[in-house]
């Protein structure tokens, strides 16, 4: 069996992966995101020190030829994927025409729905820390929230509670931490961009 996992849980989404996987019988191909390709070779080294047999869970680094060859490997029966939609697509489409099964988690993002009769500082907490919990790279991260009646009048409150937010390099526990790659930034910047023309901005986040 094989998994290819996303950069922004390196550890966690593995470990959804391949205990299951070897528990039932099975040798394991990871393929992690090239961006964040130590945790897994530490997670590897740390099967091996609980006893795990050399060649039961093994690691390949690489991009989309590693994919590929994935995908295609007559010796791979199946393929879990986690991660973005057009990767997600491309890794069902290729593994199912060779036969395999395909497991694929593609593209989440939540919503929320905030009701008027909602416990007003545990909503605002909870939708501040959906939103900005992990940078926002996370399916569970809001992109779009609905404030239903006089929830709405939580508005300004919500804005000035995300003002306090820490941000920062990442080893002094901020809130809020860098993005992944420049290229990813740039994309959320494009995106705040885009809504600033078309709505109001009653916080803007670039610039920092």
């Amino acid at each position: 069996m094989a998994g290819i996992a996303p950069y922004n849980f390196p550890a966690m989404i593995p470990l959804w992966m391949y205990p299951l996987a070897i528990t039932l019988g099975n040798t394991y191909v990871l393929k992690p995101s090239e961006r964040v390709a130590g945790t897994s070779e530490l997670m590897i080294d740390l099967l091996k020190e609980s006893g795990v047999p050399d060649g039961v869970v093994n690691v390949v680094q690489g991009g989309r030829d590693t994919v590929t060859q994935i995908c295609t490997h007559k010796d791979i029966k199946g393929v879990s994927f986690v991660g973005a939609n057009e990767a997600g697509e491309y890794i069902y489409t290729t593994a199912s025409a060779h036969g395999k099964r395909a497991q694929v988690n593609m593209g989440a993002k939540n919503h929320a729905i905030v009701m008027p009769d909602a416990d007003k500082n545990d909503a605002i907490n909870a939708v501040i820390g959906a939103c900005f919990g992990s940078t926002g790279q996370r399916c569970m991260a809001l992109s779009v929230i609905i404030m239903v009646g006089d929830s709405a009048q939580w508005i300004p409150e919500i804005v000035e509670k995300t003002k306090t937010l820490t941000v920062g390099s990442g080893w002094d526990n901020p809130d809020v931490t860098p993005l992944q790659s420049a290229e990813h930034k740039a994309k959320v910047e494009r995106l705040i961009e885009d809504g600033a023309k078309n709505c109001e901005l009653l916080l803007d986040g670039r610039g920092v």
